[in-house]
């Protein structure tokens, strides 16, 4: 251990001692340190037995009182532990998320905070640094990695937190820092793949796969071309790259979904197609239309996600990530790393929930 950081943890058993009772914001505000880095010297001393935690705090370990006793939450499972969590909205696709996150949380007597990032870059860690600071035990992490997963040097402050944290809806390759985090999210590759199977099924020989970039897509595209090799289908027309102006608009990148899918179908020989998401299917449908493009007589539409698919004028089939069971099974794993003996206990989890598929016709 480096020699100013063994300075700082002597000085804060100093006050602690002297005062019985330190914020962890004043402490940090007096020592100079972010609360992010103090936070890791408490999680050491606390291990040690030299201090006890408390909520947005800690005290001195009083004689003949062992400071994990102190420190514990109220009682029963969960009782008393704040647990923090970063997403990018907290509606649309994550309002489920969210949902079942915080009835997971509130089940086990615990509380749920929610810092919202909006995609805006490097608001993920300010958010997470915001939630520790005012006492999270644990968080659940949706970092704005545009592809879900954390491009080369991105992202590596996950895997340093001093707290116990958990993906959502995210993963890291092997061999990043943050592949060690435990993680919960949708199996969106066997999502696409499993509507590949259903329409290949119906007869369907050149299928497509089409939408706006998300961080699912890759995922999506993974399944969707494992799913087209595996049952030898022939190859739709590829999707167009993007254009050298810079990211497209909303509108543009709308009419550029449409314009594909009716040359995909006038002259690429398609017959079905997979379309991201099921709120742009639906816009679609008129569109299509008006194009000369008949659904379902001349393109088979299956919907990736199924908040409103059912409700179009040709109701769709759709493929339903479980989000709720996502945010609830996360919160799960969090909470067993806060309450059980320690948060290193047993091995790490990725955990990967299956989407499910709705037929309409």
């Amino acid at each position: 251990m480096r020699p100013h950081v063994n300075q700082r943890r002597t000085r804060v058993l100093e006050l602690v001692r002297a005062r019985g009772t330190v914020r962890v914001t004043d402490l940090a505000r007096e020592l100079g340190v972010s609360p992010v880095t103090l936070r890791r010297d408490i999680e050491a001393m606390a291990a040690r037995g030299e201090i006890r935690r408390m909520h947005g705090g800690i005290g001195r370990v009083e004689p003949g009182r062992p400071a994990a006793a102190a420190a514990g939450p109220a009682a029963g499972p969960g009782g008393g532990l704040r647990v923090g969590m970063v997403v990018p909205t907290a509606d649309h696709y994550y309002a489920d998320v969210v949902r079942g996150a915080r009835e997971a949380v509130e089940a086990r007597g615990a509380r749920l905070t929610v810092g919202l990032t909006r995609y805006l870059t490097g608001e993920d860690r300010t958010q997470a640094d915001r939630l520790l600071s005012t006492g999270a035990h644990g968080l659940l992490l949706t970092p704005n990695w545009e592809t879900g997963s954390p491009g080369p040097g991105e992202g590596a402050w996950t895997a340093e937190l001093p707290v116990p944290a958990v993906l959502v809806e995210r993963w890291a390759p092997p061999g990043h820092p943050a592949a060690g985090l435990d993680r919960v999210a949708s199996d969106h590759a066997h999502g696409a793949a499993g509507a590949v199977r259903h329409l290949a099924g119906l007869g369907h020989r050149r299928i497509a796969l089409a939408g706006r970039d998300t961080p699912a897509t890759a995922r999506l595209r993974a399944g969707y071309e494992a799913a087209v090799t595996a049952l030898g289908l022939e190859p739709a027309p590829p999707w167009p790259p993007a254009g050298p102006g810079g990211p497209l608009s909303e509108a543009g990148l709308f009419a550029r979904t449409l314009e594909y899918l009716c040359g995909a179908v006038a002259a690429g020989g398609v017959t079905a197609a997979l379309v991201h998401s099921d709120t742009d299917a639906i816009m679609l449908l008129p569109r299509l239309q008006a194009r000369g493009v008949r659904v379902p007589e001349d393109l088979t539409v299956i919907a990736y996600d199924d908040e409103v698919a059912g409700l179009a004028g040709v109701p769709l089939s759709a493929v339903a990530p479980p989000k709720h069971e996502v945010g609830r099974r996360a919160a799960d794993l969090l909470l067993d790393r806060l309450t059980t003996a320690g948060p290193e206990t047993g091995p790490r989890q990725h955990v990967g929930l299956l989407p499910r598929l709705t037929i309409r016709s």
